[in-house]
């Protein structure tokens, strides 16, 4: 905003020299954050601690993948078998199904993309924000680059990714094309969090009805909903104790399925091993017996579990995750298939209970309790990935503010999202006692896992151009390799919608609603403040007491803004006559990286002469981060604050006068006996002759007989008061219906019903002064 708008200039040159000036008093913090980057490790793996992880990661990461041969027999052939050469063609898609997406494109492709460790569609979308501005709150500013997380590679101005780069941020339009994908892709996450405890738990309890045909499936319905509740009621212990607790389970569940199969291989008909040669699949689809198109989608519930694998890489580290699934998942499920597809070759019949009917006689118990406590575990690795994504889409202001608790002090990737659990639980249970068929729920579960592979494929390629850079024909051969793939599945379960399919569309679609309305609120109050910030100039010219009585104590002054001063500010000293002695301006911000160390987490400099006791922190947290009931965070600004003016006195003990001179950056910088650098951040004075600002200074400093560090800690010790903004959005009374109910009804209720600022914050009751203001947008 320029200072015209503020003072009643008479002409353009004291408006440019106003602007000027308020440039000089509240400049970017482009030096205090130098001062700090590359502070920060990250950390490292032993050997023995990956081993331990890779063990772990069985437990909460392999769980949905792994349970997938409890039901994709019988979604493939719901009407029976015809011919056995289509058992071989469907094992041979299996195969090859394994093979491309979770071995080649996920394992060894998407996952590196991740976002130093975190996976999901949110963190390459946070990759694209560092690389290309696309992100739709433009609070990012060139200080958060320097930040030791901050990694952004370069690229030649006429290269490729230099092209692509421009093509998103020529218009608005493509860079809110590009969130809606990326909210698409959570929002059907959150669906498959609902449908895998469904499925797998459905899948397991139906054992029980093989050996006693005639019991209800009531029955079944109601074990597998008091093994949901009691999943989800021990979610609030973490990822890190459920781990220790599933991994031996599913060590012994993949053990069990791999040696099965090569009992049924050897047994029943080892010729199925041929469907290791792809020709197979041609011929299966070709002959079209079994309705061969549509029983795709039955094939591709082999694959599930994959797009949770990337979603839950926040959880373990990528060489954990590597090891696992080459030593131990990938070749216990191909045998697996291949026992089941033996076993079929002679029993073409028990398609219906293909995994069950498969087992041995002797082992069938102990089986069916590990095959039950297996799709326990598949269920915590959806619901894994679900806590993620609500971590991420939160920090990226496209969720509303929900409790979100750290379970490990270890691995600050491991969540758990006490409200969302219980939603998840109810919509869970729901489906289950809905359907009560775990074909419908097969359904509807392929649609959902399809449509987020689709999304990750796309925002790959975006990867690739921009991150990576690619040549373009292995863009184009990913691209090519993978869209063939999942579109053909797409196609196969888009025929299926009426039979289940919809279930998930509808999920996503309410969670959409939710994210996109929350996300548009969220910037309409950011611009509100952006256009409605007073300029520093204005501050400047109330004088040291800004007009006010100074009363002891801190101020603290809540923003979204890191420069210029917030209309609540404005609102608040125009109808109250006193203000505390030291005002301080806190901007919390989310930026798009992963984590902020703590040692680069605030950046604090003076606003205005030293007797004006105004600052700026800025506080940056990543998406990882956890400032929520911080009781810390206080104390750490306060912290932060107080080494900022004892290094700044140090540098006033080791500068001449000159330095602090509106001219000090020009004439007296480079006189300076100290190491020590910091921005000119008392060169706030009115500009007139420099014997005048030295004098000035020389008298202010004079003046200033008690310590600053002691006047702080007296201030505080009178007392801090947390100043926040209670922004109220309104739709105008000219708008159309739709925006009428988003704004007054659905952003207003989710508002109501979300943690509010003082929550987050952890801040009391008495130390809070909210200050009120509405706007309509």
């Amino acid at each position: 905003m320029e200072c015209g708008d503020e003072f009643d200039a008479e002409n353009e040159t004291t408006r440019g020299s106003m602007w000027v000036l308020d440039q000089k008093l509240d400049q970017p913090m482009d030096e205090e954050a130098g001062r700090i980057k590359n502070m920060y490790r990250e950390k490292k793996f032993s050997a023995l601690l990956l081993l331990r992880l890779a063990f772990q990661s069985l437990g909460v990461v392999y769980g949905d993948l792994g349970t997938s041969p409890l039901y994709v027999f019988y979604n493939t052939f719901p009407h029976g078998i015809e011919d056995p050469e289509d058992i071989v063609g469907a094992l041979s898609l299996i195969i090859y199904s394994l093979t491309l997406i979770p071995l080649l494109k996920y394992v060894f492709i998407v996952c590196k993309a991740n976002d130093n460790g975190q996976g999901g569609t949110l963190a390459l979308y946070s990759l694209l924000c560092r690389h290309a501005k696309v992100k739709t709150i433009p609070n990012q500013h060139r200080t958060d680059e320097d930040l030791t997380t901050y990694s952004r590679s370069t690229f030649h101005e006429h290269s490729l990714a230099a092209k692509t780069k421009r093509w998103l941020e020529a218009h608005a339009f493509r860079r809110k094309a590009l969130l809606i994908l990326v909210l698409v892709g959570n929002c059907m996450v959150i669906g498959d969090g609902i449908l895998t405890p469904a499925i797998s738990v459905l899948s397991a309890s139906g054992g029980i009805k093989v050996n006693h045909p005639k019991m209800s499936s009531d029955v079944v319905v109601l074990v597998s909903v008091v093994i949901l509740v009691c999943l989800f009621s021990v979610q609030h212990y973490g990822t890190d104790k459920v781990g220790w607790l599933f991994a031996p389970i599913v060590l012994l569940w993949f053990v069990m399925i791999g040696g099965i199969g090569i009992f049924n291989i050897y047994k029943y008909d080892s010729s199925v091993l041929r469907a290791f040669s792809p020709v197979y699949i041609y011929r299966y689809l070709r002959s079209g017996r079994g309705e061969g198109w549509t029983s795709l989608g039955g094939i591709m519930l082999s694959i599930t579990g994959t797009e949770a694998l990337f979603a839950d890489l926040a959880h373990f580290p990528l060489s954990a995750i590597q090891i696992a699934f080459t030593t131990v998942v990938f070749p216990c499920l191909l045998l697996a298939y291949s026992g089941q597809a033996a076993y079929l070759m002679e029993n073409k019949d028990h398609v219906i209970d293909a995994f069950y009917r498969s087992i041995p006689e002797r082992v069938y118990w102990p089986m069916f309790i590990i095959a039950t406590l297996a799709a326990i575990v598949a269920s915590q690795a959806s619901i894994s990935a679900t806590f993620s994504i609500i971590k991420q889409a939160l920090a990226l202001g496209c969720f509303p503010r929900v409790n979100v608790v750290h379970t490990s002090k270890k691995f600050l990737g491991q969540i758990y999202v006490p409200d969302m659990n219980w939603i998840l639980m109810l919509l869970c249970i729901a489906v289950t006692a809905g359907f009560r068929n775990q074909s419908q729920i097969g359904n509807a579960y392929g649609t959902a896992v399809v449509i987020v592979m689709l999304v990750t494929t796309l925002l790959m390629i975006l990867i690739m151009l921009l991150v990576w850079h690619c040549h373009w024909m292995l863009v184009l051969l990913f691209a090519f390799l993978s869209l063939v793939v999942e579109c053909t599945y797409f196609s196969a379960v888009l025929l299926k919608v009426n039979q289940g399919g919809w279930v998930p569309l509808v999920i996503a679609s309410a969670f959409l609603v939710i994210m996109c309305v929350w996300h548009y609120g969220t910037v309409k109050r950011y611009e509100f403040e952006m256009h409605s910030k007073v300029s520093m100039a204005w501050i400047l010219g109330l004088g040291p007491s800004l007009g006010l009585v100074r009363v002891p104590g801190i101020g603290l002054v809540y923003t979204e803004l890191a420069s210029g001063v917030p209309h609540i500010f404005s609102h608040f000293i125009t109808n109250l006559p006193a203000i505390h002695s030291v005002v301080v301006f806190v901007c919390v911000k989310y930026l798009p990286v992963y984590t902020v160390p703590e040692e680069e987490r605030f950046l604090v400099k003076r606003i205005g002469p030293k007797n004006f006791h105004i600052f700026r922190c800025v506080a940056r947290y990543g998406y990882k981060d956890l400032h929520k009931k911080d009781e810390d965070f206080e104390k750490k600004l306060f912290d932060s604050l107080f080494m900022f003016v004892r290094l700044e006195s140090m540098m006033e003990g080791c500068s001449g006068s000159d330095d602090y001179s509106l001219y000090g950056q020009q004439m007296g910088a480079s006189t300076s006996d100290c190491d020590l650098t910091f921005s000119s951040v008392e060169s706030i004075v009115p500009a007139r002759s420099q014997t005048q600002i030295s004098n000035t200074i020389s008298s202010t400093i004079a003046d200033i007989e008690e310590d600053e560090l002691e006047f702080l800690s007296k201030c505080r010790d009178a007392g801090v008061v947390h100043i926040m903004g209670n922004t109220v959005i309104r739709a105008r009374r000219e708008s159309r219906i739709y925006k009428k109910i988003a704004i007054d009804y659905i952003y207003a209720f989710l508002r109501k019903i979300c943690r509010g600022n003082s929550v987050i914050f952890n801040v009391p009751h008495e130390s809070l002064l909210s200050v009120g203001q509405i706007f309509f947008v």
